[in-house]
């Protein structure tokens, strides 16, 4: 499924749910789907600024693709990783540079975010796109 086709896909799902108090609950529910992420990674290292709450972000690149992982201490920012991870992971650099998060416009998550939930959206965002960047430049050498 291209990263296209998931976000679609997602945008669908989240169109089904009713009201924002079930659009959350399922937020909640993604991310508690996300595998723990070992202790290792949750170092300053890892960590995301400009997010108020703890979160951290690690990716590899396995057989020319991303793979992400992260886990936070608040169970939105948690499920608002897990939606970017589940477009994101398994992509090329390349798909992912060249896929924009516009989605999220259209689930309008962005509407229902505090000031500092979208900077720390923001931030995730372009922590995955700089992954994405530097995975990228190091598939050229």
């Amino acid at each position: 499924m291209s990263i296209k086709e998931k976000q679609e896909a997602l945008v669908k799902e989240f169109e089904q749910l009713m009201d924002w108090e079930d659009k959350y609950q399922y937020i909640i529910k993604l991310g508690r789907e996300l595998p723990p992420l070992p202790e290792e990674f949750r170092s300053d290292k890892y960590k995301i600024e400009g997010c108020q709450s703890q979160l951290w972000i690690i990716a590899k690149l396995e057989n020319g693709k991303l793979v992400f992982y992260a886990d936070s201490d608040a169970m939105i920012v948690k499920g608002l990783i897990a939606i970017l991870i589940k477009i994101y992971s398994g992509e090329t650099p390349e798909e992912i540079l060249s896929n924009p998060p516009d989605f999220l416009k259209k689930m309008g998550i962005e509407n229902h975010l505090s000031p500092t939930r979208k900077n720390g959206l923001s931030s995730m965002i372009k922590q995955i796109q700089m992954y994405a960047v530097a995975f990228n430049a190091l598939k050229k050498k």
